[in-house]
């Protein structure tokens, strides 16, 4: 159902299924899925591929300009999956060509009221961002992430599955798997118990974890930490999960207990 005062783009492909409310705007290039809802007064424009069974509320902005001084009007994307709630006033950048082209939503997230993602971001599956959480260009979600109330991401920070940020951090370090992590600039504070047991990890998995945790960031020196780390560890899938993410990238900041 299509509201008659919303005003869509006869190039636009719209599943017959999905819903239009009043005064959307909906641009030339943007692909919507079944099943999805797009309430009142929502702009989605850009080269925007919309999935299914998706919610967005009233005043979200879609695939509108990156806020990139870079970016010249170049032909880039932006990608959203399926079953996502979209609340109000949440604003979704396009990507840039430095960035390659594409911003990317996986499925089953929650993005709550104003919060923000910006160009050539990756948010993988189940991400929640609560109110007022900007994601700076290029950062990368993985699975399963929450991120607490007003905390803000930089630019360029990856920050590790099934990690829970609390409210009001400066995210200026990448952050681990499984991580727990609040404070005014993000210090490690140790695991995500709670969200590994809602996951039903056997507690001999997390505990083998715990174990390697505490000899990774024994000290400030995690390269050696990471070098003596016994073998055995790295069997355990979580902790070669955590293994993984801080050798993929070693040039990156990696926030530790020892952050300031």
């Amino acid at each position: 159902m299509i509201h008659k005062t919303a005003i869509i783009d006869p190039k636009a492909k719209i599943s017959s299924s999905a819903e239009i409310g009043p005064y959307t705007i909906i641009g030339p290039n943007v692909e919507i899925g079944d099943k999805t809802i797009i309430q009142s007064h929502v702009s989605i424009i850009g080269n925007t591929k919309i999935g299914k069974n998706n919610n967005i509320y009233p005043f979200a902005s879609i695939g509108n300009d990156p806020q990139d001084l870079k970016f010249s009007g170049e032909e880039t994307k932006l990608e959203i999956g399926d079953n996502n709630k979209i609340r109000e006033y949440v604003t979704i950048n396009l990507g840039t060509k430095g960035g390659g082209g594409l911003t990317k939503i996986g499925n089953n997230c929650l993005f709550m009221v104003s919060s923000h993602i910006a160009h050539d971001c990756i948010v993988e599956d189940n991400v929640i961002l609560a109110n007022n959480v900007p994601l700076g260009g290029h950062a990368h979600i993985e699975e399963s992430v929450i991120i607490g109330g007003n905390s803000a991401v930089q630019q360029f920070t990856r920050v590790g599955k099934s990690s829970m940020i609390g409210g009001m951090c400066g995210v200026v370090r990448d952050i681990i798997p499984y991580a727990m992590v609040h404070g005014n600039r993000s210090i490690l504070q140790g695991l995500n118990l709670i969200g590994l047991r809602r996951k039903n990890i056997p507690n001999k998995e997390i505990m083998v974890l715990s174990d390697a945790y505490k000899e990774i960031f024994k000290n400030e020196n995690l390269t050696e930490n990471l070098k003596n780390l016994d073998p055995n560890y790295k069997k355990n899938d979580l902790v070669k999960d955590v293994v993984n993410f801080l050798e993929k990238d070693k040039k990156r900041p990696i926030c530790t207990p020892f952050s300031k």
